[in-house]
Order: structure tokens, then C-alpha cells, then sequence
């Protein structure tokens, strides 16, 4: 059993991608199905707990090997083993500012995507995948008319990611409703599986930088930033 702040519970080919910090180790990691071995996306019926979708911030134990698929490139999945997951705490955002990584950019570069060569290029334990960025600005936008919403954001280190799509269920919806942010927030960024956007794309296959789930910090806790 892994105890893991959840701080990403987002949408992935039908189903869901979870992921979070595991409070042993203070890593990420990634809970990966084996009934998905093309891709490892988390089944309803095995990540609900008493009825409800885990959220961001719960304390989750779940059962969890040792290693898991890298799908040739992602460091941090581990395969769910048998078991029931468990909802056991709380977390505070206070808790886990202290996450947001130190990095120059938001995962490796200043583009909107990464290419399994250059992370393959990388050390294993390097190859990051999952980030926790403090947002001191998010500015959201609903392209076209369409149902895809994107964000901008500018960290408190001065790095941006631009139209960046959001895959977190609960604020889309909550933006959906007529909501728009105000005050900085935690914003968990991941790396799609590769896509490509167009035929007309030259060069490896890229891995989008996705919004997987954003924390919105209250006055109170902007004391603690």
C-alpha cells in the first residue's frame, strides 16, 4: 500500500488518469491498470471509493507494485495491484506548496510539448512527466465556442505555458457554470501520451503538456506562500 496526496484525477481516453505525491518518498506517481496495457488509464470500478471519485487533495491508500510500464518514457507509474483503495485524510494546500518544483520550466522546456526522443535522451529518474506549478496568473479560455478549455499561466518563476488544454473534470465543469478564477494556484501539469496535431507535422511525435488538475489557493492560504 502507497498513501499518495491525489492531486491529479483527470480525464484520459474515456476513463481517468490519477496521479499524485507520495507522502513516503515526497515523488510522484502515477497508478497505472494493467487492464490498459496500451496506455494504463484507471477504470471507474476500480478507482471509486464509496461511491465517489477521488479528489484533489485526498489522502489515497492504494494498493500498488513496485514498478510499472514506462510506455518508453514516463518515470513515475506503478501498477496497481490487487486490492481496494482507500480514502484516508485530508490534505491542506499549505501542505504541499512545498511540491511545487523548482525547475527553470514547466516540465523541460518553454514549448507547449516534449518528444519521447528528447526524454529518452534523459537519465529514468529525470524523465519527468508530472509537474506541480505554482500559477501566480491563470487565465483561462474556451476556444471557438468549443467545449476544450485552455489556460495560460505564468509561474511565480516568470516561465509561461501557453493554451495549454485543461483535462480536470471538476474546475471544467466549474468553469462550464460561468466561473473564472482569481487568485493564484497549484496547477498539476502532465505530459500526453504522443499525438500528433496534423499530418503536416514534421519531426517525433509530441507529448502535450496537459492541465490536470488546478487548486485555486484561498487568501489564507497565500500566508503560507
Amino acid at each position: 500500500m502507497a498513501q499518495i496526496i491525489c492531486l491529479a484525477n483527470s480525464w484520459k481516453l474515456g476513463e481517468r488518469c490519477i496521479a499524485g505525491i507520495n507522502l513516503a518518498t515526497g515523488q510522484w506517481v502515477r497508478p497505472v491498470s494493467s487492464l490498459y496495457p496500451e496506455d494504463g488509464r484507471v477504470p471507474r470500478n476500480m478507482r471509486i471509493i464509496q461511491g465517489k471519485e477521488p479528489a484533489l487533495l485526498d489522502i489515497l491508500e492504494i494498493p500498488l507494485e513496485n514498478n510499472g510500464p514506462d510506455f518508453g518514457f514516463e518515470s513515475e507509474n506503478l501498477t496497481i495491484a490487487t486490492g481496494t483503495w482507500k480514502r484516508v485524510g485530508q490534505a491542506q494546500c499549505k501542505d504541499i506548496l512545498q511540491y511545487c518544483g523548482k525547475y527553470p520550466y514547466v516540465l523541460h522546456n518553454s514549448n507547449k510539448y516534449v518528444t519521447v526522443t528528447y526524454l529518452q535522451s534523459l537519465p529514468f529518474y529525470q524523465r519527468r512527466t508530472l509537474q506541480l506549478v505554482y500559477a501566480q496568473e491563470l487565465v483561462v479560455s474556451n476556444a471557438q465556442g468549443s467545449q476544450k478549455w485552455q489556460a495560460t499561466l505564468l509561474t511565480n518563476k516568470g516561465q509561461p505555458l501557453t493554451n495549454a488544454r485543461i483535462t480536470d473534470p471538476i474546475f471544467v465543469k466549474r468553469l462550464e457554470s460561468g466561473y473564472l478564477p482569481k487568485n493564484p494556484c497549484m496547477v498539476t501539469v502532465s505530459l500526453s501520451l504522443p499525438y500528433l496535431p496534423s499530418n503536416n507535422w514534421e519531426g517525433d511525435p509530441p507529448c502535450w503538456k496537459l492541465i490536470a488538475g488546478i487548486i485555486e489557493l484561498s487568501d489564507y492560504d497565500l500566508i503560507f506562500v
